[in-house]
């Protein structure tokens, strides 16, 4: 009997332990959040890469946290702006003929968006206009265009969980 007794205590201790640790991080009391729609303010980006960054914002939150995303009134608010969508040679190489202008073997693009974030719940957490960075390289013997869509979601997951740390997971 008492063997069980003790058994059934560690048991308790240890399944209200995992209760409250979260695997990804999130670490806040709010339930709510609002995802609002993000603009595209590049030259360059396809015309529909910011409905695609906010709906894969609004995923991100679903998938990896309590979070219900709502419409309007959440305790949590973000919003945000695509500020760069930039294509840039890089990893110069020598074309080996004084007659051929060198070349680049690597193209970068890079994503920027800018964010502003509300806690409502604790006010400290908030911040306005901090900048996500992240960009992806491919070979400049590809076109652009057949390797987009897969380059900006490699950029897209890691400027995710960015804000999500910066967010919610308080890293």
């Amino acid at each position: 009997m008492k063997h069980n007794l003790v058994t059934l205590t560690a048991l308790s201790f240890i399944i209200w332990g995992c209760g409250v640790y979260s695997f990804t991080g999130a670490s806040t009391a709010a339930d709510t959040i609002v995802v609002a729609e993000f603009f595209n303010n590049t030259d360059l980006a396809p015309a529909n890469l910011a409905q695609n960054f906010t709906n894969d914002l609004k995923d991100f939150y679903q998938r990896n946290s309590s979070l219900s995303v709502v419409q309007d009134n959440g305790q949590l608010r973000i919003e945000g702006t695509i500020v760069e969508y930039t294509i840039r040679p890089i990893a110069p190489v020598s074309s080996g003929n004084n007659q051929l202008a060198d070349a680049a073997a690597l193209t970068r693009l890079t994503i920027g968006v800018k964010a502003s974030y509300e806690d409502t719940l604790e006010p400290k957490n908030s911040f306005k206009d901090k900048t996500f960075t992240f960009y992806a390289d491919f070979p400049n013997t590809q076109d652009i265009t057949s390797v987009q869509e897969q380059l900006e979601k490699t950029i897209f997951d890691q400027i995710l969980l960015d804000i999500f740390n910066a967010t919610v997971a308080n890293w």
